[in-house]
Parts: structure tokens; C-alpha cells; sequence
């Protein structure tokens, strides 16, 4: 196996990066005109400045993979199929290369709103780098594991994962955000590949999630219990991060004590987050109750304005007037007419705060205290009531995942969440167990209750959830619980090749198992619900190509046309439901739209008569007319349209299907080599 070089990150600047040999050709005497399309955007991209530029061994043909890579025949495999037919074609396993099956997933291209991914972490046993794919990517083989004595092992990871990240990217919405697991082995690097391909200023958080719940003592210096998930945004200022669901623990803390009309309240902190912008909100209060004066902690100013802190403070039966103290802060609220209580070793000893004192502590005896009330019985901190009814109907993320004592949210930063939030790894493993039994063969599950977070926050009730390293399914698991529990309708697309040379297909022995078990509610364990919802199972077959189009049966070429058709005035284009009828095969209907149109396949193989005449429209008439589907409108594929009617519109074979692959009918020569111009 040829060895790669190994990895020099490089940021902030050009330098020498991929874009050299590009540069090296045009300095040799190649004009621009000379250069091909693939050519000039790696000299754009190389040239381009600012932001973050990482360079490794290899990254020049890393970038052009994804736009090398063929999409691929898919074959539905029924038996793994689970629920109605809208179901199935709502969710999808695909099981293939990810690469491949991206590039294949070409309609759904910019139409997700979350992509979940959790790819192999480097560890020494869990990657594969195929070295075949640096000169075709269509190579059908796996290539090898890839060690941890392997010096270049990380450039490798790079060079896998580089065409990934670019088709992910492409395959989100404006408003999508791709959410990605890693370990602290490939933690930098994927964070330096990220910020050049999001930019920086499209990162929402660095999540730091407790995979264990306790300290392992096989380490000799720091244990690691913790993992990563890097979460970035197509565009920061599109994409919406929702609230966290609010728990019966979150509404414990509200209470009413004094009966307060406003009902439940809670004592939150009176503060606001940004002391060296609001300066003029920072000054002295003295508690009515003991004299004392309180000022804003650290860098905090008051959370409210100082005319609305006045009215409050008044409310508990004393005037109070603003005083200079001569603390380089704008004037305090003093009790009127009081002494500076600095001054004395007993504020109460002050008669007006003693008076004063008298009254705060009768209006406390009585109902509906004053919105600024001060804890412990009067003696503690102010703290301004917050009512249940009036906060908004979730929780912030933020910076502190437990952050209740933040008068005001702040932006996701790097967020800890812990186990409790978010699971463990041994908790995902037992969930699996408790759903397929011990002999499943996975170590690290991602727990359910980690990725149902993930996507309540970025993905919206009714978005398409992408996971192209599926693994045990959780993902899917994670949806299809959602939508259960909120009346959702998420969907979802995984991708997983499993190990097929060991004949360790687990996209269907793992993958589809799990999640035929989870909607059935057949658990090992015997505790499982039926979950409502359904998928289609397919596998990827081979190339796309004119020829191999033009050779398929007729089995084969139902398979494509369904996979591929594309209705681009659609939202997500046209997502075929297979027709499925009963008795008798219908000779020319295939399927059907979500408006009920029909989709009729002209094709017996590359030997039969392939052409749209009068006699075949007549079959489809009365096969329409039989499966109950529209009348007046007929879509149709076939070789060539000898036969012009109203309500018929036709798509030619091989160059519609051609084209809904996103290939380019002028060159279909897509073949990787330094002088080509790949699609």
C-alpha cells in the first residue's frame, strides 16, 4: 500500500497549500484558458483569502473526489422493508459507500435541514482508507484498516473525510446545520477542515458531551470521559437553534409563597451578563430590610432599568432617592434620607433603615410581595421575580447547560453537557442490547437521549435528518421516538456499508434490524412500544452511466427511474411511491406522485421495443384506470415518444435519467485524471 505524506496544518494564510500544483502549471505557460473547470476553482479556492486554510499530502485531489465520484444504481431490497407505503417512502437506509450514496442522493441535494454524523474516530480499528480512490473514487473496494503505528494515518482520515465534508455541505439547506461527532484524536484537524469549508463564523458550538459517567483508572495521567460534537451552520444568520423542552424538574423551582395573582414565580438572578458595555447600569441598592448595599457581581450590571429597580424597591414602603458615593460608579439607590451605611458597623443602627426595616418586613407578611424581592426572609440577595406563565415555553442552550442563574440566555459557546443531559455511551450500548440482544458486537453506541437533543434543536418538525455514517441506527431510532412524542413528522436518510468482506452487512443485520424492532415494538427485552412510521431499504448497485442505462432489465431500470426522478418546480422534487398491484403486474405502471399521477416504464430490456406508440398509451390508460390513479395525467419514460397525446409528459431514456442524476449529458466521460473536467 502506497504510504501518504504526512499532515502540516496551516491557518490564517496561504501559504503553500494544494492549490500549488495548479499555480506551478499556469507559471510553466498554461493560460487560464488552458486550464479546466476543476483546475481553476482549486486556483480560486487556494488563492482565496482570509479565513481558515488547512494544507496536507494530498488535500488537491481530496477536493476534486466528491466531484469525481459516479452516482450508482440503487436496488430496493423489500424484505427489509417496514410499514405502509407513504411510510416507506418517507425514510430511507441506504447501504453503500456514503460518498457513493450522497452523489446518488442528487434531488435531495440542499434540501436537508440536519445532517448527524458520527464517523470512524481513528482509533486504530474502526478506519479504512481505500488508497485506490486517490486515483478513481468509483473503486468498489474498502481498502484497509488503518493502524495506529501508521504515521500518516491522520493525513489519511483527511483525505477520507475531505470529500465527505464538501458533499454534506452541499446537500443542507440555506437554514441547515451539520452537527458531526469526534473524539479528541481527530478534534483539531476536523475543526480546522470545517471552519475552511463553513467559514469560522458559522460555527454554533463545540459540544463537549459526557460519554462516561465515571472516572476509568486505565489511564496514567488525565481520564477521558468526555467527547465532542462540532455543530455548524450553512449560514449562521438563517439557521434556528429551538429551546429544550422544559422537564418537571426546569418548573419545580417555581413556586408562590405570597399568593401572587401572576401565579408560579421563580427568584431569578436580577442580572445582566455585560458590565464594560452597560457601565450606567451598575451602582449601589440598599436592601430595605437590613440597610446593606448590593452591587452587580463581577462583570455584571443590573439586568433592568434603574427608573423600573426604583418602583420596586419603593414597593416594599420606603422613598428612595439616587446618591453619589463617590465608588467611580453612577449614583446609587439609597434609602432617602439615610446615612451612608459604609459608614457605620450597624446599618440597622440608622433610624430610617430601622423604620424602613419595620415596614419591608409587615408588606413580607402579607400577599404579593413586590417583584424585587430579597432572599432569605429579607436578610439575603435581591432577586427579581420571574413567572412561569410569561417565560418562554423551553430552555435556552447556553454556554452552562444548568443556567438558571442567568437573568439573561447567552449565545452557545462550548457547551458541557452532562450525562444526565445527554447519556452515555454505556447507556446507548445497553439501549441496544435491551432492543437486539448482548450479541450485537458494538462497544460505543451513541445513546438515543444524545442524539434526540441534537436534533430537537436543528432540525424542525417537519425536516429531513441526514446520517451517512448510520451505524447501529440511533439516529433513526432518535426521529422516529421524536415524532412519536410530539406529533412530529421528521424524516430521515441513513447511510451505512457495514463490512461486507467479512459478510458483516450490519446495515441490515444491525441497522435495519433495530429499527424494524423499535417501530414493532418486538424489543429483546419485551419492554419496546411500537413507534408509528415506516422505511424503505435499498442497496447501491453500479455505475450510472449511458451504457449501463441502456443494458438494464426491465427490474433494474423500475429501481432507477424511482430513485432518480426529479421534479424541480416541487420542494423536494417527487418522491415516487411504488405501485404495488393486486393480482396481475401491471405491464407499463410503475408508481405514483403525492398528487396521485401515474408513472409509466416503457422498458422490457435492451432487446425490446423501448418506443411510446398509440398501443402502449391505451395499456396505460386502462392500467391508470385500474390503480385508480389520475386520468388526465400520465408521465412516462420510454426510449423514444412515436405517439403525441394531451396529459402526457414525456421523459427520454438514458438522457432524463442522466440528467436527474445531476450528470452532464455533453460529457459523459467523467474519468479522473489530471487533465479532466468531472461534473
Amino acid at each position: 500500500m502506497r504510504r501518504l505524506g504526512c499532515c502540516f496544518p496551516r491557518s490564517g494564510h496561504r501559504g503553500n497549500l494544494s492549490g500549488a500544483g495548479v499555480s506551478a502549471r499556469a507559471s510553466s505557460g498554461l493560460s487560464l484558458a488552458d486550464l479546466t473547470r476543476d483546475q481553476l476553482l482549486e486556483l480560486l479556492e487556494a488563492n482565496n483569502e482570509g479565513g481558515i486554510k488547512i494544507a496536507f499530502a494530498g488535500k488537491s485531489n481530496a477536493r476534486r473526489l466528491a466531484r469525481a465520484v459516479r452516482p450508482r444504481v440503487t436496488r430496493p431490497s423489500p424484505k427489509y422493508n417496514v410499514g405502509s407505503q407513504e411510510c416507506r417512502a418517507d425514510n430511507r437506509v441506504i447501504e453503500g459507500d456514503n460518498l457513493q450514496a450522497m452523489t446518488t442522493l442528487y434531488k435531495e441535494r440542499g434540501q436537508v435541514d440536519l445532517i448527524l454524523a458520527d464517523p470512524p474516530y481513528n482509533t486504530g480499528k474502526d478506519f479504512r482508507y481505500n488508497d485506490r480512490w486517490d486515483e478513481d473514487p468509483n473503486d468498489p473496494g474498502l481498502g484497509e484498516f488503518v493502524s495506529v503505528d501508521d504515521g500518516a494515518r491522520h493525513t489519511k482520515w483527511m483525505r477520507f473525510m475531505w470529500p465527505r465534508l464538501q458533499m454534506m455541505r452541499s446537500m443542507l439547506k440555506p437554514t441547515g446545520v451539520l452537527a458531526i461527532c469526534v473524539d479528541h484524536r481527530e478534534l483539531f484537524r476536523l475543526g480546522q477542515m470545517l471552519d475552511e469549508f463553513f467559514g469560522e463564523e458559522n460555527r454554533l458550538a463545540i459540544i463537549n458531551w459526557q460519554k462516561a459517567a465515571s472516572r476509568r483508572n486505565d489511564s496514567d495521567h488525565v481520564s477521558t470521559a468526555t467527547e465532542y460534537v462540532l455543530i455548524y451552520s450553512r449560514n449562521k444568520a438563517k439557521a434556528t437553534t429551538r429551546l429544550l423542552e422544559r422537564t418537571e424538574e426546569h418548573d419545580a423551582n417555581y413556586t408562590n409563597p405570597d399568593r401572587d395573582p401572576g401565579g408560579l414565580w421563580y427568584g431569578a438572578s436580577p442580572w445582566g451578563p455585560s458590565r464594560e458595555t452597560h457601565m450606567g447600569m451598575v451602582y449601589a441598592v440598599q436592601s430595605p430590610f437590613t440597610g446593606e448595599l448590593h452591587y452587580p457581581p463581577g462583570s455584571r450590571c443590573w439586568g433592568f432599568e434603574k427608573p423600573t429597580i426604583k418602583k420596586c424597591l419603593e414597593a416594599w414602603g420606603t422613598a428612595y432617592e439616587e446618591r453619589n458615593l463617590n465608588d467611580n460608579l453612577v449614583p446609587a439607590l439609597l434609602l432617602k434620607g439615610a446615612k451612608d451605611p459604609r459608614k457605620l458597623s450597624d446599618p440597622l443602627s440608622d433610624p430610617i433603615v430601622a423604620k424602613a426595616a419595620k415596614r419591608a418586613a409587615k408588606i413580607r407578611g402579607q400577599d404579593n410581595w413586590p417583584e424585587l424581592i430579597f432572599t432569605k426572609e429579607g436578610m439575603g440577595k435581591p432577586r427579581k421575580k420571574t413567572y412561569l406563565e410569561k417565560v418562554k415555553k423551553g430552555i435556552v442552550p447556553s454556554t452552562f447547560w444548568a443556567d438558571d442563574d442567568y437573568f439573561q440566555p447567552l449565545e452557545i459557546g462550548c457547551t458541557s453537557w452532562e450525562s444526565n443531559e445527554s447519556g452515555t455511551s454505556e447507556a446507548g450500548a445497553r439501549e441496544l442490547s435491551a432492543i437486539l440482544g448482548d450479541d450485537h458486537g458494538f462497544e460505543t453506541v451513541k445513546p438515543t437521549k444524545l442524539f434526540s437533543k441534537i436534533i430537537h434543536l436543528w432540525c424542525p418538525t417537519d425536516g429531513l435528518v441526514l446520517d451517512p455514517f448510520a451505524g447501529s441506527g440511533t439516529t433513526g431510532h432518535a426521529v422516529l421516538a421524536l415524532n412519536e412524542a410530539a406529533g412530529a413528522h421528521r424524516r430521515f436518510i441513513l447511510i451505512e456499508q457495514g463490512r461486507p468482506e467479512n459478510g458483516d452487512s450490519y446495515a441490515r443485520t444491525l441497522l435495519a434490524e433495530r429499527l424494524r424492532r423499535v417501530l414493532t415494538g418486538q424489543w429483546e427485552n419485551g419492554k419496546g412500544k411500537p413507534l408509528p412510521g415506516g422505511f424503505s431499504f435499498c442497496s447501491l448497485g453500479k455505475k450510472v452511466d449511458a451504457a449501463a442505462l441502456l443494458r438494464m432489465e426491465r427490474d433494474e431500470m423500475v429501481d432507477t427511474v424511482i430513485a432518480s426522478h426529479f421534479d424541480a418546480t416541487r420542494r423536494r422534487g417527487d418522491q415516487l411511491i411504488r405501485v404495488e398491484p393486486v393480482g396481475t403486474a401491471y405491464r407499463y405502471l410503475v408508481a405514483k406522485n403525492a398528487d396521485n399521477e401515474g408513472f409509466f416504464l416503457v422498458w422490457g430490456g435492451a432487446s425490446s421495443n423501448t418506443d411510446f406508440t398509440e398501443d402502449v398509451y391505451v395499456v396505460c390508460a386502462k392500467e391508470a384506470a385500474d390503480a385508480g390513479v389520475k386520468p388526465s395525467s400520465y408521465h412516462v419514460y420510454a426510449r423514444l415518444y412515436r405517439y403525441q397525446t394531451e396529459g402526457i409528459r414525456f421523459y427520454q431514456i438514458p438522457d432524463r435519467i442522466l440528467a436527474d442524476f445531476g450528470l452532464d449529458l455533453k460529457r459523459l466521460d467523467h474519468g479522473f485524471r489530471e487533465d479532466s473536467d468531472p461534473c
